[in-house]
């Protein structure tokens, strides 16, 4: 075996094929939540090229509250912790997501999410930003289309 074969196999045998951020034992437990090249629309998610700046925030929506109509400029993450929520776009698309459920959010494209449940809907979101860049942009002057619900 030549020289640049052994080095090959020896940095198979060293190197794992799949890399986890903890390794499980029996005193942790590792459960993959959420694992996606896209966000919930089907976009492909890019992350900004500046200084990356990553910002948690719990967003608590009370019952039939509403985030207003708003796109994300950069990717974001939500884990559901209580609650019900619907997603809608623009286009009329929507989403519906409970407690436990998690969201690769929708970047650049316009959406509004409402808590369609009767008690405090609880959303844990992480922004994968650049320093400076928004987090959210509102548009509070988009009148979504008329659906066939809203005629009667």
């Amino acid at each position: 075996m030549n020289l640049k074969t052994q080095l090959i196999l020896l940095l198979t045998l060293c190197c794992p094929l799949a890399a986890s951020a903890l390794d499980e034992n029996p005193t942790i437990k590792v459960t993959q939540l959420l694992k996606t090249t896209t966000s919930w629309d089907g976009k492909q998610i890019i992350y900004p090229k500046g200084q990356g700046e990553v910002t948690a925030l719990t967003v608590e929506i009370a019952p039939e509250g509403e985030t207003g109509w708003h796109e994300h400029p950069v990717p974001s993450f939500g884990y559901i912790m209580e609650g019900e929520l619907e997603l809608r776009l623009a286009t009329g698309e929507v989403k519906f997501l409970h407690a436990g459920d998690v969201l690769p959010e929708s970047v650049g494209v316009l959406h509004n999410g409402r808590n369609t449940g009767e008690e405090p809907l609880k959303i844990l979101v992480f922004y994968t930003g650049e320093v400076g860049a928004k987090l959210s942009v509102a548009h509070p002057e988009f009148v979504p289309p008329a659906t066939p619900d809203s005629e009667k």
